[in-house]
């Protein structure tokens, strides 16, 4: 059995405690990822166990949420996992693609994940938009020098002379310009 777990953790304690249920799960190989199961997209841990796991290996995770958070996400592995032979099975919680009353609780689960992390994300657009309103959100600091561009193009320096002084992109450049056009 090859065992996998995704996990996003801020303390080694909980990946310590994952490692330990998925090894008494009888997994052999446990892979990490520490990067969030939002998206498929820069998982390079995750691409490698699709790769490398073969028909009949089991893919077990602690929960759910460790493999992806969204549902589309979610049903694409199990696609992927399903053609290759492989099931699905969680430590924690009654999954086990293998059987029918493992799927269907599979696909209830996906489901209140994706709810999940759209409710955190709404959450924290109204903090933002709170902030914004109480003047406590500004956003990242700016980290180009309007005055230098201003200085660079007061010497006659064209654009380009100055995103390459400036270590920026010409459209940045150009965006700050009009942005101090329209402030002026």
């Amino acid at each position: 059995m090859r065992g996998s777990s995704r996990p996003f953790l801020s303390t080694l304690t909980r990946w310590a405690i994952q490692v330990a249920a998925l090894k008494a799960a009888g997994c052999s190989v446990v892979r990490e990822e520490k990067k969030s199961g939002t998206s498929r997209n820069g998982r390079a841990e995750l691409e490698t166990l699709l790769a490398f796991m073969r028909e009949g290996d089991v893919l077990m995770v602690t929960r759910i949420d460790r493999l992806a958070r969204s549902m589309k996400d979610l049903q694409d592995i199990v696609h992927e996992l399903k053609q290759k032979g492989v099931f699905l099975k969680a430590t924690e919680q009654p999954i086990d693609t293998s059987t029918a009353a493992g799927k269907a609780f599979f696909d209830m689960l996906g489901v209140f994940a994706e709810f999940e992390t759209n409710l955190r994300r709404e959450r924290q657009l109204e903090g933002i938009v709170k902030a914004k309103k109480e003047g406590k959100y500004k956003g990242t600091a700016p980290r180009i020098d309007r005055a230098q561009i201003a200085r660079l193009r007061s010497e006659g320096k064209n654009v380009t002379q100055i995103a390459r002084a400036l270590s920026i992109s010409r459209e940045s450049v150009y965006r700050i310009e009009k942005e101090m056009r329209a402030a002026a």
